[in-house]
């Protein structure tokens, strides 16, 4: 399992933001994606369905999901926004997400208004028994 990178913000529920921990929200667009835990607890994905361009998305509410040979899998926003950007390179292939969760598969940009309960790495990594990177 890679190690977790110590330069974005994570969700209880696998999800990640490009967002330093502890910082203010940007006034631009930021990517989100699912940690490698959240990969390796699926197993290998088949279909992506991602939030609309222009769309609002919020904490808490489900924007899409990530369905694998074994389930389905709801995501949960780190941010609440609206969303400016979908990475088609993960619909048209999910195993970008599996090979590389945390650069070439990032699933959408969301220009943030709100945060919800965001963990350092350490944080997400103690929970989960895994080293920030």
């Amino acid at each position: 399992m890679p190690a977790i990178p110590v330069d974005r913000s994570y969700t209880r529920d696998h999800e990640w933001v490009v967002l330093a921990p502890g910082a203010d929200l940007p006034d631009a667009p930021v990517r989100v994606g699912i940690t490698a835990i959240a990969v390796d607890s699926l197993g290998d994905l088949v279909f992506v369905d991602l939030p609309a361009v222009g769309s609002t998305i919020t904490v808490g509410s489900a924007c899409g999901e990530v369905e694998s040979t074994k389930a389905v899998s709801e995501l949960f926003p780190p941010v609440s926004g609206r969303v400016t950007l979908v990475n088609q390179a993960v619909v048209d292939d999910p195993a970008l997400i599996t090979s590389d969760p945390y650069d070439q598969g990032w699933l959408f940009a969301v220009l943030p208004s709100a945060a919800g309960e965001l963990l350092t790495a350490a944080q997400y990594g103690q929970l989960n028994g895994v080293a920030p990177q």
